[in-house]
């Protein structure tokens, strides 16, 4: 039961996710404030594309239409340094540093769930909710607010949620978390919303052409320098183009020429050299993990046993997870696994539950 003037934000990107997400919290009861994040221009170029972005005009524009349908007030609120600072310069930072970024676990940790619960609480605004497929629940023994999948898997977005504090969850609501994708459309055709039909965003929403190669080219010229592809015994076998065009498991676009197939293994920055090998040369039973958030418990004191995402389309697979420090583990995979890739989210479950998640190291 919703106490009567019970407060939230709808976060409004302009797409029909949180289009459906401020139409079910109206429906529910609450009082609905829509804002919608003015993230900015980041790119040196701009292009027409049918692929939306929560970055654009057009999606300031959805957003507001669909306020003014649902009849509750809309504001934009200009978030444009704050994502510069947390989103594009941590991209290309950890592309510098050799490895992989997760840009959408660091937006939903330090925007949605960090700059948009400040503007909640400035204003009293008892929650942020937002399109996400995913659920959350309290543990009625524990108290403590838990993480679960989306019942759509082929939408699930809990593993870019695992970064959510206990804090942040207990304000937050993701109603399309038990929906199917085809019912939330269905529900923005009942409401005749402009936004019904309109497609996926794209996943870099501030890379105009998602060439982040071209991007980072235009961004960090300076930081972009040829070096050495070597094999596993260090022979050299040809020049790259620079570390941050590269990742770990990569094969095209080498440029060399061998009797089997090879595959980026390791870069290395300081050498600034790639090292390349065969398939079975990616493989990897072990990693650790560091900055390591836990939701289902407060500190890991002894061995558990888990599924273990290693990327956002991994299907996951069994592992014995071991403390090392407070904010460290060891991932023991029960048989090796491929490209186990430095600077991607690694997360926890316990079937359809996080029990939390941290960055490969």
């Amino acid at each position: 039961m919703i106490k009567l003037g019970t407060k939230v934000i709808a976060a409004m990107s302009g797409g029909v996710d949180s289009s459906v997400t401020a139409a079910l919290m109206v429906e529910a009861g609450y009082d609905v404030i829509a804002i919608t994040m003015r993230l900015g221009t980041h790119d040196t170029i701009e292009i027409e594309s049918d692929k939306p972005n929560c970055c654009s005009l057009e999606g300031v524009e959805d957003a507001r239409r669909v306020a003014t349908q649902l009849d509750i007030p809309f504001y934009a609120v200009n978030y444009e340094e704050p994502f510069r600072e947390s989103i594009v310069n941590y991209f290309s930072d950890e592309y510098v540093a050799g490895r992989t970024p997760s840009p959408c676990v660091i937006c939903n940790q330090d925007l949605k769930f960090g700059k948009l619960l400040e503007l909640a609480a400035q204003l009293e605004v008892d929650y942020v909710a937002t399109g996400h497929y995913a659920r959350i629940e309290q543990d009625p023994e524990t108290g403590r607010y838990l993480l679960r999948k989306g019942i759509d898997l082929h939408k699930d977005q809990s593993y870019f949620l695992f970064s959510l504090t206990q804090a942040q969850l207990s304000r937050a609501l993701m109603p399309l978390g038990g929906y199917e994708k085809n019912e939330v459309r269905a529900v923005a055709r009942k409401y005749k919303m402009r936004t019904a039909e309109k497609p996926e965003s794209q996943e870099l929403c501030f890379i105009a052409d998602d060439n982040y190669k071209r991007f980072l080219k235009d961004r960090i010229p300076d930081k972009i320098q040829e070096g050495d592809i070597v094999d596993q015994e260090g022979q050299t076998l040809g020049t790259h183009q620079g570390i941050p065009f590269y990742t770990v498991g990569q094969r095209r676009g080498l440029g060399i020429s061998a009797e089997t197939p090879l595959y980026v293994t390791e870069l290395k920055v300081r050498d600034n050299t790639i090292i390349v090998g065969k398939n079975e040369d990616l493989l990897a039973d072990t990693m650790q993990v560091e900055r390591v958030n836990l939701i289902t418990i407060d500190k890991l004191t002894e061995p558990i046993r888990a599924e273990v995402k290693i990327r956002y389309k991994d299907a996951g697979a069994p592992a014995t997870i071991s403390p090392l420090t407070d904010t460290e583990v060891e991932v023991k995979f029960d048989q090796p696994r491929r490209a186990v890739t430095p600077g991607q989210a690694a997360v926890f479950y316990d079937e359809d539950t996080v029990i939390g998640g941290g960055w490969i190291k």
